[in-house]
């Protein structure tokens, strides 16, 4: 029997117990409980102590005319225990046949030594607190799927101390961060979550729309770096922000894209300062979390008590590599990284060669050590080294080849600040969207003064690293697909009827369609819907010829857009198209309520239902996608064209602008992923690009 059939069968069992309970006259679910004692009291009271405490029954053993069982809760978990003759013997046998492992309950009456020397509650009374209907994962198993466990974070944490015990030293990291602060007189600020442009990193972020204000919004990548600054000017001279932030990238043991950090900026400080004074702080906060300051990290032991050295950046590269990074090219960057065999983000520009340089040779670097003097081309917001031109008074943490922070002298020169932005403008046009945002209002700001400051940015990695966990078991709930019946797996294949075979509508699309680009995106749709179909294992032909007939009428409407899908109408009802096609075909113009739709006034407020409608619409939209991705490459080729590539292009707003995101995002209305859907896509145009010429 499957773990669901189980699961549902249990289900039931319970289900009858809670109306027996409810039969009864008694209420499974009362509002409180007068609970005077922890469970853990019960192994540290003299016997003939009285007790009331609650928790939930983690364990229930019979003996006969005895009812023993383990009572947990935040405090630890003990022995109960329940006699026939001390208890009535109705509520006796009540517990016995209603009572499951994981209710809740509430129990008082006595300590007792059992003959194993064990610490025992005699239970005098007892309280239903909760009947619960899904039972506990098995004590020796848990739950064995990583991506479950997860989902079900309070039952991988209730069935496992360990898990309970690192996120408890996870509460004590912040605070004893918080606690060495202020102590330093620094204060604590909160910022904005919500921005208009993002600063403080270089990073991809999440974006929304404020319906009130009618703008465009991002979540925050940084900790208030720009906000906290703005601080400085206003004549805060130390601050210091803990809360969560925001990065629209990848995942992996490391990175998550929702996660807290900290950040302090200090007044009249510079690097040197900052450098000190992270030191000190990061090893008060390992000593009061794990009692220690020696560490193993991935398997290396790190010590930091030890001297903690320097790393000069252009040097490690160079010692490294064997590249100069004051005299490479992007060339030069990619032939190396491909000699060493390193798996790189595509790129087209030196400053995120450089850092994809950097990543690989840090990976040799042990610590803990501080790594110095990035230079000024990716450090927009650090000041330039006095001593170094080129270079900046930047800092970062590096612990088993991994960085743990970062820090600078920050700039407060207003004008060098806006040459920066402009730079990182024209980076972010060239189709880099983690370079940071022309912020000028934060330009005005400085250009009111803001003293010499240092600032710090430390996240909930270091946390992870001291604990050599990824950074994922280190968050009581991180973030994971949520578990949905995908439209593929739960609807039954769509028999469609569309009264035209493929060589009907080939010849219906050379009678109606004359201009080249047209044909060809209907053929492009044509390779995309057969790819679906096929992921789907739907009839490819079919699903072929909704997408070679969906534009059927663009020659006729394409100077009247009000017109288009209309028009259409009757072409295909005189080709003999079934009202089923007709009415797939046209739902790729639904306007969906759009304010912004362009399209028939009749169809503005029409919406998308079916799983071929949604597929329809999506792909013959991603098809612009692809097509402007191959012409950017330097051959034109559609097969030059990476995916990874393509999904950093989906993610830039500014790239093919005209391809409607939200359109191609129906793809997870029918059970596919974004990236899913990109790959099938180019995929599908890869295989006809000789049909398409590219």
């Amino acid at each position: 029997m499957s773990e669901q059939n189980i699961h549902l069968d249990e289900y039931s069992v319970r289900l009858k117990k809670l109306e027996e309970i409810k039969k009864a006259g008694i209420n499974p679910y009362p509002a409180n409980f007068d609970k005077q004692n922890s469970v853990i009291e019960i192994q540290n009271s003299e016997d003939g102590t009285k007790l009331k405490t609650a928790g939930r029954l983690m364990t229930i053993r019979e003996m006969g005319k005895l009812i023993f069982c383990h009572l947990q809760d935040e405090s630890g978990k003990a022995q109960i225990c329940l006699k026939s003759d001390e208890i009535d013997k109705e509520k006796f046998n009540f517990f016995l046949k209603n009572l499951d492992m994981g209710d809740f309950v509430g129990v008082e009456g006595e300590i007792f030594t059992t003959q194993k020397g064990e610490k025992t509650l005699l239970v005098k009374e007892y309280t239903i607190l909760s009947k619960t209907l899904l039972p506990l994962p098995e004590k020796w198993h848990g739950i064995k799927d990583e991506e479950e466990r997860l989902r079900k974070r309070y039952l991988d944490i209730l069935t496992d101390s360990e898990k309970k015990d690192l996120l408890t030293k996870k509460m004590v990291f912040w605070h004893s961060m918080r606690e060495f602060l202020t102590s330093k007189g620094f204060v604590e600020v909160e910022t904005p979550v919500l921005e208009t442009t993002t600063g403080g990193a270089d990073a991809r972020p999440f974006s929304t729309h404020h319906n009130a204000l009618d703008i465009d919004v991002f979540l925050r990548i940084s900790m208030g770096e720009l906000w906290q600054k703005k601080l400085m000017v206003a004549g805060f001279d130390k601050t210091f922000e803990i809360g969560r932030q925001f990065r629209n990238e990848g995942m992996d043991a490391e990175h998550l894209q929702d996660y807290t950090q900290m950040e302090y900026y200090f007044g009249y400080a510079d690097w040197n300062d900052g450098m000190k004074l992270t030191e000190e702080l990061v090893k008060y906060v390992a000593e009061k979390t794990f009692g220690t300051l020696k560490f193993n990290i991935k398997g290396q032991e790190i010590d930091l008590s030890k001297k903690w050295e320097k790393y000069d950046y252009k040097e490690e590269i160079l010692n490294c590599t064997g590249i100069d990074i004051e005299k490479t090219t992007v060339e030069e960057i990619k032939s190396k990284l491909q000699e060493l065999k390193v798996k790189y983000d595509d790129f087209n520009n030196l400053e995120r060669g450089i850092d994809q340089l950097w990543k690989h040779c840090r990976k040799q670097i042990v610590g803990p050590g501080y790594l110095v003097y990035p230079p000024k081309i990716i450090s927009p917001l650090a000041k330039e080294s006095p001593e170094r031109p080129g270079y900046t008074e930047r800092y970062q943490l590096i612990l088993a080849g991994s960085e743990l922070c970062n820090g600078y002298s920050e700039l407060n020169d207003p004008i060098d600040q806006e040459e920066r932005f402009k730079k990182q403008t024209e980076l972010r046009e060239a189709g880099d969207d983690e370079a940071q945002m022309h912020d000028e209002e934060f330009v005005e700001a400085l250009k009111h003064g803001m003293p010499p400051t240092t600032g710090l940015g430390i996240s909930e990695r270091l946390f992870s690293f001291l604990a050599d966990k990824t950074l994922r078991e280190c968050q009581f709930f991180p973030l994971v697909k949520p578990k949905v019946n995908k439209i593929s797996q739960t609807s039954a294949k769509e028999e469609l009827d569309l009264g035209i075979d493929l060589k009907s509508a080939e010849e219906l699309v050379n009678k109606h369609i004359v201009d080249n680009v047209t044909k060809l995106h209907l053929i492009e749709s044509q390779a995309i819907m057969q790819g679906l179909a096929r992921h789907f294992e739907e009839d490819e032909e079919k699903w072929g010829i909704l997408g070679l007939l969906h534009d059927i009428d663009w020659d006729l409407t394409k100077d009247d857009t009000t017109q288009h899908c209309i028009k259409a109408v009757e072409i295909l009802k005189q080709a003999g198209v079934s009202e089923q096609a007709i009415n797939i075909i046209q739902a790729h113009c639904y306007g969906e309520g759009s304010d912004s739709f362009i399209g028939p006034t009749e169809l503005k407020d029409k919406k998308r239902t079916q799983r071929v409608e949604h597929a329809l619409a999506a792909a013959e939209t991603l098809t612009g996608l692809i097509i402007a991705s191959a012409l950017m490459q330097p051959d034109k080729k559609l097969a030059s064209v990476k995916l990874s590539s393509l999904k950093k292009k989906f993610k830039s707003k500014n790239f093919a602008a005209n391809c409607n995101r939200e359109i191609m995002k129906e793809c997870e209305k029918i059970g596919l992923s974004v990236d899913e859907f990109l790959e099938i896509g180019l995929k599908s145009m890869q295989n006809i690009s000789d049909k398409l010429g590219l």
